[in-house]
């Protein structure tokens, strides 16, 4: 067999791409299917939001949002008419239940924890695990294959097995419900994940620049800031997006281990009640609001995780 033909390529046929294309447009649809129903259910009213057969066509309403960001009290009509006109949209929503704004609901202070607990793992995540994965890449460490299992086999602990212990730990070290603790407890699990992935995109950078700059009078920590840092920014962008999307869903330890001043948005938004029981579209227009961030984020960084996901699959 000739060269040529060793390394040609069989193009896929027209049949095969309209296949394939099928495939990738059901699955396409069947999950962004209930992101949609999540975002309608948040412009329902909590009847709509309950209704059998499910309302598909419904008027829509604010409700959902204005009883996510406050508090309501149920007042007598007269009470209500004393007050004067609404001041704005959900003033005027929820005296049409003969209820009242009593003041701000719980969900931002969670949210912007989110926010703290989240993007502060991740940097220290992607800080510790580059300076690991360079060690790794271009040392000699002794052991060093079964220390990258050891680290790795960390991820694969599920986080019950070893949810008592921290939870006692913490409890002793004073970090319970706090955001120090969370920001610890995930920059620990996800740093593994980090090694791995910016360990192969270290290697794949030619030892040669580091030489070259060094014998230019850079020092080894010169050579890395200067020449391999900026070649490894695509490796660091998706390592962080893959790292911020488990800090960001984490609900397990986040359950556990806050309860009031660090509890993040996922253990909270469950918990949302209104009359009579849950407040669906409150919980719907919190799911929808907690989405957007790691949505824009993942959108801005779209390439670089694209890389991340298929790093290695094609060798020159």
């Amino acid at each position: 067999m000739s060269l040529t033909s060793a390394h040609s390529v069989v193009a896929p046929s027209p049949t095969s791409k309209r296949v394939a294309g099928t495939i990738i447009v059901l699955y396409a649809l069947i999950s962004i299917v209930p992101l949609l129903w999540i975002f309608a259910t948040s412009f329902k009213t909590p009847p709509d939001s309950i209704a059998y057969p499910p309302k598909i066509l419904f008027q829509p309403s604010l409700e959902g949002y204005c009883n996510l960001f406050s508090t309501r009290t149920r007042q007598t009509p007269e009470y209500i008419n004393s007050l004067g006109p609404a001041t704005g949209v959900c003033d005027e929503t929820v005296r049409k239940r003969n209820m009242v704004i009593a003041g701000p609901s719980n969900f931002m202070p969670r949210f912007i924890n989110s926010l703290i607990i989240a993007f502060g793992s991740t940097f220290c995540a992607v800080f510790l695990g580059t300076l690991s994965a360079y060690g790794f890449s271009r040392f000699k460490v002794p052991l060093a294959d079964d220390l990258l299992f050891f680290i790795l086999s960390t991820r694969m602990m599920p986080p019950i097995a070893v949810a008592i212990p921290i939870y006692l730990m913490y409890r002793e070290l004073g970090l319970s419900d706090t955001a120090l603790g969370m920001i610890l407890l995930y920059t620990a699990v996800n740093v593994s994940l980090a090694v791995w992935l910016l360990k192969g995109f270290i290697d794949e950078i030619p030892r040669e620049y580091e030489e070259a700059a060094m014998i230019d009078g850079y020092t080894r920590l010169q050579a890395f800031w200067r020449t391999v840092l900026p070649q490894a920014t695509t490796g660091i962008a998706a390592t962080a997006i893959f790292c911020l999307i488990f800090a960001w869903n984490e609900y397990a330890f986040a359950a556990l281990l806050t309860s009031g001043t660090a509890q993040t948005a996922p253990p909270f938004i469950p918990t949302i009640i209104g009359e009579g029981g849950q407040d669906w579209p409150a919980v719907a227009a919190g799911t929808t609001i907690f989405l957007v961030p790691i949505l824009v984020f993942t959108i801005l960084l779209r390439k670089q995780l694209l890389r991340g996901i298929t790093f290695g699959a094609v060798r020159k």
